[in-house]
C-alpha cells in the first residue's frame, strides 16, 4: 500500500468503538462525530468484530479517512487468570478464515460469559434481564458494558465507572471468558494481512500492566507498535512506553479509545503521529484505508 504524503497535516485517532461492540454511538454516528471533531483519520476498532466496517463506509463523511480495524480480545498465561489483554489489528482482510474463526468464537463467548454474569447478579437478588440486555446491545458484540448499562437503567449504580469496581463486575461478578492466545492473535493478524498494535500496554489503573519480556517476544513474533497516548496511561507509563517501543524499533501510537457516553474522554483527545500512521499503512496488504471524495 502507498502511503499519504508525510507533508498533509492531520489529526489521527486509532482507536474508537461503535455500538458494534460497547460503543454509544453507531457506527455512522461515530464517522460524523470524528468529522465533527476535525479529525482526519479515524480508525473503528469494535471488540472482536467487523461489523461496524460496512455502515461506517455508507456514512463516511467528505475528507475523513476510514481505518478498519478491532480490538481483539487476547489472553497470555503470565498474567492474573480472567484479565483481558487487548490487540488493536488494523487493515486486515476480514475475509480471512482463521482469523474469521477465532473472533467468531470470541464473540460466541462473550454470550455464554454475558448471560453467566447475569445469572450470577440475579442470584444474589440483582433482577437482571438477559434478554433485555442482549435486545438493547442492538446487534453488538456484548461486552460487561452492557451489564453496566443495564445495571445504571436500575438504578444500582450511577456510572459505567462504578459498575466495574470490585463490587460489581470488577471483581465480585467478573467472569473470565476464552479469549485468543496473544501470539496466536498476532499470528492471525499478519497472515490476513493486518497491522497489529499492543492496546494500552502499562494500565495500571485497569491492572493491565503488560510485562516488558513479552512486549520483546510479540516484537519478534510480529508485533508492530504500542499504544502510547492513552487515557488510562499516567505520563509516566507513557514515557515507559515510548522508550521501550523504541528500543524495539516499533510503532507508537496515540488513540482516545472513545466509547461515548460510556467514557468522559472525546474522540481526538490523543492522537497518533502521521509518521506513525505511514508506517502501520505501509505494512498492510489486507485492505486499504478509505478516504471519501
Amino acid at each position: 500500500m502507498t502511503p499519504p504524503p508525510s507533508s498533509a497535516p492531520r489529526r489521527i485517532d486509532l482507536h474508537t468503538h461503535s455500538t458494534a461492540s460497547d460503543g454509544t454511538l453507531t457506527p455512522a454516528e461515530l464517522v460524523r462525530a470524528a468529522a465533527e471533531a476535525g479529525l482526519d483519520v479515524v480508525a473503528i476498532t469494535d471488540h472482536d468484530t467487523t461489523a461496524g466496517w460496512e455502515p461506517a463506509l455508507r456514512a463516511l463523511p467528505p475528507g475523513l479517512t476510514l481505518v478498519r480495524g478491532a480490538e481483539i480480545s487476547c489472553l497470555w498465561n503470565g498474567v492474573q487468570p480472567g484479565v483481558s489483554l487487548h490487540l488493536l489489528a488494523y487493515l486486515f482482510d476480514p475475509d480471512s478464515p482463521a482469523l474469521a474463526a477465532e473472533l467468531a468464537r470470541v464473540r460466541a463467548a462473550r454470550e455464554i460469559r454475558g448471560q453467566r454474569i447475569v445469572e450470577l447478579l440475579r442470584a444474589d437478588g440483582v433482577e437482571l434481564d438477559w434478554t433485555e440486555i442482549h435486545t438493547a446491545a442492538a446487534g453488538g458484540s456484548i461486552g460487561r458494558p452492557h451489564i453496566a448499562a443495564a445495571l445504571i437503567r436500575a438504578g444500582l449504580v450511577a456510572t459505567t465507572t462504578e459498575a466495574f469496581g470490585p463490587q460489581w463486575l470488577g471483581w465480585r461478578y467478573r467472569v473470565p471468558k476464552p479469549d485468543i492466545d496473544v501470539f496466536r492473535a498476532v499470528e492471525l493478524v499478519r497472515a490476513a494481512g493486518g497491522v497489529p498494535v499492543f492496546a494500552h500496554p502499562r494500565a495500571s489503573r485497569r491492572g493491565r500492566i503488560v510485562p516488558d519480556e513479552l512486549i520483546v517476544e510479540l516484537a519478534e513474533a510480529g508485533l508492530a507498535g504500542l499504544e502510547a497516548d492513552h487515557e488510562d496511561h499516567s505520563p509516566a507509563e507513557r514515557e515507559h512506553v515510548r522508550a521501550l517501543a523504541d528500543r524495539l524499533g516499533l510503532v507508537v501510537t496515540g488513540s482516545s479509545d472513545f466509547h461515548g457516553t460510556h467514557k468522559t474522554v472525546r474522540l481526538g483527545a490523543h492522537v497518533t503521529s502521521p509518521q506513525a500512521y505511514e508506517r502501520i499503512v505501509a505494512q498492510a496488504t489486507g485492505v486499504d484505508p478509505v478516504v471519501s471524495d
